[in-house]
């Protein structure tokens, strides 16, 4: 039988560059002979790629906070069972554009749910199948680039106020500051293979 593989997740608020910085971690480790799957969320899967057009179109209003919270989950049940658990049981590592802590910090910390609540319907679709590692991209100017990014134009989550994205990169931090075994902030400032290098150190102990 082949050895589990890993499971890391990338973090963030808006515009820290995370899926730049899955294709340049996925590009490293294949460097040192692992077999990478790369995926994102809400995605990954078939149903899960439907149910993030529904949770990211449309106007605001569209969803409450408890029905948002249980999309995503939804979303990541199927994302697990169809996607993430079977590559790890195959002994390959995963990266995820985004997973549970981005519940925890959008829903359940900037929509006021509270982090327990959403762990808890988080756990009943995933089980235990949490990241071995989860790195948060953290970076100042984040909000500013990623609306340079989009030339003004957002997403339904990404375009809300900066307050609310304020309130995200603090849930971040909180549960880096409870989780610090699992959860890691890493900073996102300079060149991108600079920022490459220090995902790296952060997951050194989990490598072969």
């Amino acid at each position: 039988m082949a050895a589990r593989g890993r499971f890391i997740s990338l973090e963030g608020g808006e515009g820290v560059g995370k899926s730049t910085q899955v294709r340049a971690l996925a590009a490293a480790l294949r460097e040192r002979g692992l077999e990478v799957v790369e995926t994102r969320e809400p995605g990954g899967s078939e149903g899960a790629e439907k149910i993030r057009e529904l949770l990211l179109t449309g106007d605001e209003d569209r969803w409450g906070a408890q029905a948002e919270a249980l999309l995503f989950a939804a979303a990541r049940a199927d994302h697990v069972d169809k996607v993430i658990r079977p590559a790890i049981e195959a002994g390959k590592w995963v990266l995820s554009d985004r997973f549970v802590d981005s519940s925890l910090a959008y829903q359940g910390g900037a929509r006021g749910l509270g982090t327990e609540a959403v762990r808890a319907i988080n756990a009943f679709g995933i089980k235990d199948w949490f990241p071995d590692r989860t790195l948060v991209l953290a970076l100042a100017e984040g909000g500013a680039r990623a609306r340079a990014r989009d030339n003004q134009e957002s997403d339904r989550i990404g375009g809300r106020p900066e307050g609310y994205h304020q309130k995200v990169d603090l849930a971040f931090r909180q549960i880096a500051a409870e989780e610090a075994a699992r959860v890691r902030i890493v900073d996102a400032s300079g060149e991108p293979g600079e920022v490459t290098e220090r995902l790296l150190g952060e997951i050194a102990d989990l490598l072969p």
